[in-house]
């Protein structure tokens, strides 16, 4: 009986594993200052180089819940580009998940006075999906050795800004998956796309305190699904120095009176370090088994003045 437990576990496993194959899992670390990581658009943005180490840990209580660690840097590249590099593993119950993204940016001044410049970006992507067969205590001669696939894939991002406003549109996993490594009638579609979009509102250019309100969509292409982040910061100035809390809100965009949580925030960057902790509230039934989501932000901005181009700023 142990056994058909387990079997039935798999099928489920491998069922949902659409969810989580090939697609990096988005949480609330692209508001900790960081919009490079949903974005590639946003390279070398800064007169800095910008170093962020997030570490998530998902649905606490639940054990194998999900789990996931990044490493996110970008630079400027001489006067008007950048580069960046995305480092990640993410891990959920018996699958795994582990990738790097190498980006380019690009940034135009359209006008000088009011500010406003136009960045596209690119993304390489390198993604090794597993099952961890291993860990399975199942007496079958069809489950062996680990079960995994590595995809190769690129991004393509636009990124627009006039003066507080802001707009970006990525397309991620533009390529097709050619390979059928589980039999399951995987999608062969990992095509995504994201808007992120908000404006920073200040009572004065030497304002000590800001509002930033901002919305994050993503639509999957297989399946339709999409998702809406609903955010708000509110930022307090120290001459260099900055404290904020702030707010997030994410629903299915089919049940917008039903969110899928609630997130609140709060950072600060004291001289060249960065740190955000957003606790995610979780509003489903697993409500009632853990004790929500936490993420840890860590940030170095080293080697200020590298360039002082207007549309890198």
């Amino acid at each position: 009986m142990k056994n058909i437990y387990l079997l039935a576990a798999l099928l489920l496993l491998l069922s949902s594993v659409k969810a989580q194959e090939l697609t990096i899992p988005t949480y609330t670390q692209y508001l900790a200052d960081n919009p490079f990581v949903i974005s590639p658009a946003y390279a070398g943005i800064g007169d800095h180089v910008k170093v962020r180490v997030n570490g998530l840990t998902q649905w606490v209580g639940v054990k194998d819940a999900p789990d996931m660690q990044s490493l996110v840097a970008d630079t400027r590249l001489g006067q008007r580009s950048g580069i960046g590099m995305f480092l990640y593993n993410d891990s959920n119950g018996f699958t795994h998940q582990k990738g790097a993204k190498i980006s380019f940016a690009h940034h135009l001044v359209l006008e000088r006075h009011p500010d406003q410049f136009l960045s596209f970006g690119l993304s390489y992507n390198l993604n090794q999906f597993r099952i961890d067969t291993e860990e399975f205590n199942v007496n079958d001669p069809s489950i062996e050795n680990d079960r995994k696939l590595t995809n190769h894939n690129f991004d393509v991002a636009a990124l627009y800004r006039f003066e507080d406003f802001y707009f970006s549109f990525n397309a991620n996993n533009v390529l097709p998956k050619k390979e059928d490594a589980f039999g399951l009638n995987e999608p062969l579609k990992l095509r995504n796309y994201q808007v992120y979009t908000g404006y920073v509102f200040k009572q004065g250019r030497n304002s000590s305190f800001e509002i930033e309100p901002s919305t994050y969509i993503q639509y999957f292409e297989s399946d339709q699904r999409s998702t809406t982040d609903l955010n708000v910061k509110f930022r307090f100035l120290d001459n260099e120095d900055y404290y904020w809390a702030g707010l997030s809100y994410r629903f299915l965009n089919d049940q917008a009176a039903e969110p899928l949580n609630i997130s609140p925030m709060v950072g600060l960057k004291k001289s060249n370090f960065y740190f955000a902790y957003s606790y995610q509230i979780i509003t489903n039934e697993l409500t009632n088994n853990n004790s929500g989501t936490h993420m840890i932000t860590l940030g170095l901005n080293i080697f200020q003045g590298i360039s002082n181009c207007a549309c890198t700023m």
